[in-house]
């Protein structure tokens, strides 16, 4: 299968484990990783999240967990090859027994959401068929530091129970990113992160496409070899501030130009 080739890396794919993903880029670019010094990836698939987090903190040190024995070594192998590689490592282990003295400053997942499937990498991958919300929240909440962050994707249907469990477990929502395809949609996916210290809530909102007139401008789904834009619109205490950036895309999805290769 084609390989998917960033700015700073490339990420080799099979059939046998999920490709690269919209999900997966957002969360990418997205997720709190500043002042991390150490952080897990829960299902690494094929260490996409890992690896654009790596390339925006250069002192972190990245572990990577799957269940999935195609995805681990995938991850082993796009991990090597990248030019953080001496930071990052995977194991191979189902999560609920992942037992470790350490504690991360992030934990960060692109978790299992759907119900259905026909196929055992579907069952495996998108199912809670080998791990839940309520296992995924419970043991991350044992592995993060004091001031440390979970952060997820998730179906905006999702939303409210995951939130509830987080709750449960002493979970407080620190951040939280309503995703909508286009301006007009309803909200389709929700980044959500949280801490076991209270912090001021963030809410803001991203737009993935940008519809002006018959013209829909695509954030991550771009058709041609170079476009540009990423148009993302925030809202907070209901004023609105527009960010738009020039970057090439490459093959089916495009994220923030510093990712994509030139």
């Amino acid at each position: 299968m084609k390989s998917f080739t960033f700015r700073q890396f490339e990420l080799r794919q099979s059939k046998e484990v999920f490709r690269v993903g919209t999900d997966g880029v957002l969360l990418g670019t997205s997720a709190t990783v500043a002042h991390a010094s150490k952080v897990l990836e829960v299902g690494t698939g094929t260490g996409l999240i890992s690896l654009m987090l790596a390339q925006r903190n250069h002192q972190a040190e990245f572990l990577g967990i799957d269940i999935n024995k195609e995805a681990t070594e995938l991850t082993r192998l796009n991990f090597e090859n990248s030019p953080f590689a001496s930071r990052m490592k995977n194991i191979h282990q189902d999560f609920k027994y992942f037992d470790t003295a350490e504690r991360f400053d992030l934990i960060v997942s692109n978790p299992p959401y759907f119900e259905t499937s026909d196929s055992e990498k579907d069952k495996i991958a998108r199912q809670n068929v080998e791990l839940n919300f309520r296992q995924l929240i419970s043991k991350s909440a044992g592995l993060l530091t004091g001031n440390g962050t979970f952060s997820v994707i998730i179906p905006v249907e999702a939303g409210i129970g995951f939130m509830q469990i987080a709750e449960e477990h002493s979970l407080k929502l620190t951040r939280r990113i309503n995703i909508k395809g286009i301006e007009t949609s309803g909200v389709k996916r929700l980044i959500l992160e949280f801490s076991l210290t209270k912090q001021p809530l963030s809410e803001s909102e991203f737009i993935i496409e940008k519809v002006r007139g018959n013209t829909r401008t695509h954030i991550l789904n771009s058709p041609k070899s170079f476009m540009f834009f990423v148009n993302k619109i925030f809202y907070s205490n209901n004023s609105a501030v527009s960010n738009t950036e020039t970057f090439p895309s490459s093959h089916r999805i495009a994220s923030p130009g510093k990712f994509w290769i030139m």
